[in-house]
């Protein structure tokens, strides 16, 4: 059965307009096999734990590979919310109807595939979303590299076979696939800063090196790319089509996958681009402070976070017991197996639908799996509550906010160089931007996320400028610690670049605890922590 991309988007949008109490029904489930050419599941097996049929979404069982058939997870669908008379109503937050809810229960399989970010469907996303009368005036994008191989192997066990080489005929795929790595191919008239021109512009190992970019990778910052394409560019002209040098601001540590990440979602922002015009800088922090690294308080916040995490794992007996288990089948001991990070690569195994290994003594399963994913969400939990990790954040992402505070305002005041920055980073670098803005709640950084502060300016009020801030697509402004409070007193939909200037200016070292310091420098080296 062929289908068309049209007829996948019909049935796509067909489902999505069905909610609970009404599930899928069963034919429309086996077109959806159909369309997506996934195979049936057996007859006679449950759809979904209490015998009922699940209301959306098919993935791939990770890790039994071996057998036929896929898992169907349930994913619960809610309809966009509409005022009397079908007029459709708006949130005050501004928060995109998201169209799947959380689980009623903390569910680390739901997680697991979050984090994975499987390329699918185009997603929704809040980015560019203004009155009319409002202008686009600069963007600044954070994002995580995407999927790659893992950073550790489990100890005498076989290296998961991924292949990083670049195909067309290997999901997941994307249309500029094949030309970006042709143009990536010609790139040798670009400007890298040391050691960055040593690195390859994509990946290419048959058998993926340790750390590397994969195609899933590069596909999921393709999408990212295309996607603020089509909202700062096609809608927005945030650039003009002559657009030169200095209106972008490109930076990346000395990793193949953020390089790599950063070119894809470049690509996908501004194909076929001119390499003489693309000059990236070399970051050698993963905080990105630059040369405001040093911060021996910022250090001292570390530690008491490190060992808040250390006296958590201790209390967790089912978490020690899984290690052991595991340490016996793999044949080595528990504190080895403990030190080799298993759970990085299980996530590729997961992620990847490669079966988890095996050895003589037994196999590494999904039950493994989701005793060490439950304690990591346990641990973010906790980390909300204590707080430690907050101090570490504020002083950790105050370098790279203030940077990007200063380009906003020289924006403001309409220097029209470095309209368009992207920092091409990693977990550890987005995670403390995330908790310094006060969204505690927001998920742990998944491959290819993406945080974007957008800046507007008022065309009734010219002097007057506004920001937006947004994660993987849902606006956020409102839930940031600076303007949580704005819009009960404001019909603004956005928040006043005053605020995000005083929070980084002052404010976050006031959420430090301490009413002597006012700069950067001094917070980093109070005494009497």
């Amino acid at each position: 059965m062929m289908c068309g991309p049209s007829l996948i988007c019909l049935a796509w949008a067909a489902a999505s307009r069905l909610a609970p109490p009404h599930p899928l029904p069963p034919p429309f489930l086996s077109f959806l096999y159909h369309l997506r050419d996934w195979t049936p599941l057996p007859r006679g097996l449950p759809l979904g734990e209490s015998g009922t049929q699940p209301e959306f979404c098919l993935f791939p069982a990770p890790g039994i590979q071996q057998r036929k058939g896929w898992l169907v997870t349930p994913v619960h669908l809610t309809p966009v919310s509409t005022a009397k008379n079908g007029v459709s109503s708006k949130s005050r937050k501004r928060i995109m109807p998201d169209p799947v809810t959380e689980p009623p229960v903390m569910d680390p399989i739901y997680e697991a595939l979050l984090y994975c970010n499987i390329p699918s469907v185009a997603e929704r996303s809040m980015e560019g979303h203004a009155p009319h009368h409002f202008k686009l005036v600069s963007v600044h994008v954070f994002i995580r590299h995407g999927d790659r191989y893992p950073l550790y192997v489990i100890p005498k066990t076989k290296r998961p076979e991924i292949d990083c080489t670049l195909l067309a005929n290997r999901k997941p795929y994307h249309p500029k696939l094949e030309a970006f790595v042709s143009h990536m191919s010609k790139g040798s008239g670009a400007s890298f800063e040391s050691p960055l021109h040593s690195l390859p512009l994509y990946p290419n190992h048959a058998l993926c090196e340790m750390g590397e970019l994969t195609q899933t990778g590069v596909v999921q910052h393709l999408q990212n790319g295309q996607l603020l394409r089509d909202i700062y560019l096609k809608k927005h002209k945030l650039l003009p089509n002559n657009w030169s040098t200095d209106q972008l601001y490109l930076e990346t540590t000395g990793k193949s996958r953020t390089l790599q990440s950063g070119l894809a979602l470049l690509y996908g922002f501004l194909p076929d681009f001119d390499w003489k015009k693309i000059h990236f800088r070399h970051q050698p922090s993963a905080l990105f402070c630059s040369g405001n690294c040093y911060c021996p308080l910022r250090n001292q916040y570390l530690e008491k976070e490190q060992r808040r995490q250390y006296l958590l794992r201790l209390k967790n007996s089912q978490l020690e017991r899984t290690y052991e288990d595991m340490a016996r089948i793999v044949d080595v001991p528990t504190k080895q197996l403990r030190a080799a990070n298993p759970i990085d690569s299980m996530l590729c195994h997961f992620c990847h639908n490669v079966s988890f290994p095996c050895t003589r003594n037994g196999c590494i399963d999904m039950e493994h799996f989701k005793v060490i994913k439950t304690h990591q969400i346990e641990d973010e939990r906790e980390r909300r509550e204590k707080k430690l990790y907050l101090g570490y954040a504020l002083l950790g992402a105050h370098p790279i906010l203030n940077q990007t505070v200063t380009r906003m305002q020289r924006a403001a005041e309409g220097r029209k160089e470095e309209v368009f920055t992207l920092y091409s980073a990693h977990d550890v670098t987005l995670s403390p931007v995330l908790s310094a803005l006060g969204l505690m709640e927001a998920r742990f950084p998944r491959f290819a996320a993406r945080l974007i502060f957008e800046l507007w300016q008022d065309r009734e009020k010219p002097s007057e400028h506004s920001v937006r801030i947004l994660y993987n697509g849902v606006d956020v402004t409102f839930h940031t610690s600076f303007c949580q409070d704005h819009h009960k007193h404001s019909s603004k939909p956005m928040c006043p670049l005053e605020n995000l200037v005083r929070f980084v200016k002052r404010d976050m070292f006031v959420g430090l605890g301490s009413s002597t310091s006012t700069n950067y420098y001094d917070a980093c080296h109070r005494e009497g922590f």
